[in-house]
């Protein structure tokens, strides 16, 4: 038996992983390691420090998880052997359930804590003592302040897409956190991208680490080009129309439509659902058991399009998922290189679809000189196109019912039928009726093309041309035109309420979907906050932040009433 283990994770066993692991893996149906993991997984079980840049679909969950578990030795202490730390309440528990299910025949004690659920079964179960502890910042740093969560033992550290959570506020809490753990300790570092911040931080903390590169290239090469990229030039005013156009044109098995802030997922949502689609939303003013029922329906086929944002999305991983679609041009090259990651894994096809406003062509150029490959321009699919995809779409669902056992029954009705009509009427009459069952002829008006042109003049940049950096230690780091394309909003919190600029800067970009280039000065008071954004984007920050939480309580969010 143990032979025959060996032989069928052969590629595993050659990483030097222990037997009840590669069981596990044999069991999951893991049959060779990805790139990442033949990497990152020797040197980590030798206890090296390093930093790995990875895409979301190279396997680089496993790549850290596997050598945590192999480190595991029998323990009688409760207090945790390793701690994961990750940007989102989604991804605390995949990663959670991908650690236990590797370390299932070792017994091991894996918890996720994360904002959201319920405290009171997280306190429970670390008062019965856990192996490996997997959360989000804000919920790990709440344990620590109410001693209910001891580092003290800690042997190893994982910070997973540690972009996502510099880019989500939470830097002082990662280095709160780390403060309290051993300063010999093994610490593990993954990133989709590596800005100097994430360079900053590992010379920081890690300790001459093996650094392995599997993200921009390795995303570019080995993931992209199973995935056929292209893009719609829409007009604003004619993109919900079309985004129904193109989703009846290609009928995705299962989709993710990426839109920037919550407001948008609401409207693009009641859009698709009012077309005739199974379409549900998943953003941050969700609870986290609608959030749940949300995944669940759509793994499980009973939901066919998801609707969501960035941050709500992050960590999400769908085996079906066949399209990504782009309500909106990502702001972050690096953010569009991480939402297609999700589709054309382990050899299948996806596709990612993007609709662009022209003046958004400038950020499609720079998201193909990042990948090193072209975003075809396609036009978008006329009246005439769709009846066309019904009809193919009628003649494969007859054709597949040909082939049903159940034909017989229908034969008396045929032959009664027969004795007033020809058979050819009488099945162009069928056809007629299932196709009108279906939907029937499309009866909407054409959209109006969109001609490339020139983009209107962008933002000004700093000094270098490079984009504006933001230091959140220490709030915004820039300085923005004092022209009239800005205005200041007061917030109702201040630093009574323990606000931070990274907590202003996070709920902006988080819940407004506004890129932090964009947030300007930030002043914090004892009672309230001040925070520059664009005159044009004003109007929807207020509102998202209206609807969302900051440090716990929902602020009074308004335009400064004295601008100077």
């Amino acid at each position: 038996m143990e032979e025959d283990l060996l032989d069928n994770s052969a590629g595993f066993a050659a990483l030097g992983l222990r037997s009840e692991l590669l069981k596990a893996l044999s069991d999951l149906g893991y049959e060779e390691p990805t790139p990442i993991q033949r990497e990152a997984i020797p040197p980590l079980i030798a206890g090296k420090d390093l930093v790995g840049q990875a895409a979301t679909g190279t396997g680089k969950t496993a790549a850290f998880a596997l050598p945590l578990l192999q480190g595991l030795e029998p323990r009688e202490s409760g207090s945790p052997a390793a701690l994961i730390l990750v940007p989102t309440r989604e991804l605390a528990e995949q990663v959670s359930q991908a650690t236990h299910r590797y370390g299932r025949d070792l017994g091991v004690r894996v918890l996720p804590v994360y904002g959201g659920q319920p405290i009171s079964r997280q306190l429970q179960v670390l008062r019965r003592g856990v192996d490996i502890v997997v959360g989000t910042p804000g919920r790990v740093l709440d344990h620590i302040e109410r001693g209910t969560l001891q580092l003290g033992e800690i042997r190893a550290v994982v910070l997973d897409e540690a972009d996502e959570m510099l880019d989500m506020g939470f830097a002082e809490d990662i280095e709160a956190i780390l403060a309290e753990t051993p300063e010999v300790r093994q610490t593990v570092l993954f990133s989709a991208t590596m800005p100097p911040r994430i360079d900053a931080i590992a010379r920081r903390h890690l300790r001459e680490p093996l650094r392995i590169r599997m993200g921009r290239d390795t995303a570019a090469a080995d993931t992209l080009p199973r995935v056929r990229q292209s893009a719609f030039l829409i007009a604003r005013a004619h993109k919900t129309a079309a985004l129904g156009r193109v989703l009846d044109v290609e009928a995705p098995q299962a989709a993710i439509v990426f839109c920037r802030t919550r407001e948008e997922v609401d409207e693009v949502t009641q859009s698709l659902n009012g077309r005739g689609y199974r379409a549900e939303a998943l953003h941050g003013g969700m609870s986290q058991d609608q959030r749940d029922r949300v995944m669940s329906r759509l793994r499980a086929g009973t939901t066919e399009l998801l609707v969501a944002t960035d941050v709500a999305a992050r960590g999400l991983d769908v085996e079906q998922l066949t399209h990504v679609i782009n309500y909106n041009v990502p702001s972050a090259p690096e953010a569009y290189v991480h939402r297609i990651g999700r589709v054309g894994r382990a050899g299948r096809e996806g596709a990612a679809i993007t609709l662009a406003e022209p003046r958004e062509q400038r950020m499609l150029k720079a998201i193909e000189r990042l990948t090193g490959q072209r975003i075809t321009a396609e036009k978008l699919p006329t009246v005439t196109d769709l009846r066309a995809k019904r009809l193919e779409l009628l003649r494969t669902t007859v054709h597949e019912a040909l082939e049903d056992d159940d034909l017989d029954r229908f034969r008396p009705i045929l032959e009664l039928l027969a004795d007033d009509a020809d058979i050819e009427l009488i099945a162009l009459a069928g056809l007629k009726l299932l196709h009108d069952a279906n939907g029937g002829d499309v009866d909407e008006p054409e959209i109006p093309t969109v001609s490339p042109g020139r983009e209107r003049e962008s933002r000004p940049r700093d000094a270098s041309g490079g984009r504006y950096d933001d230091d959140r230690r220490g709030g915004p780091a820039r300085q923005r035109s004092s022209g009239n394309d800005t205005t200041r909003l007061f917030v109702g919190l201040g630093r009574r309420s323990g606000l931070r600029p990274q907590d202003l800067v996070g709920a902006i970009t988080g819940e407004a979907g506004l890129p932090s280039r964009d947030v300007g000065a930030i002043q914090i008071t004892d009672r309230f906050a001040l925070v520059e954004v664009p005159e044009s984007a004003a109007e929807r920050v207020i509102r998202s932040l209206q609807q969302t939480t900051i440090r716990g309580k929902r602020p009074t969010v308004r335009r400064e009433r004295f601008e100077r």
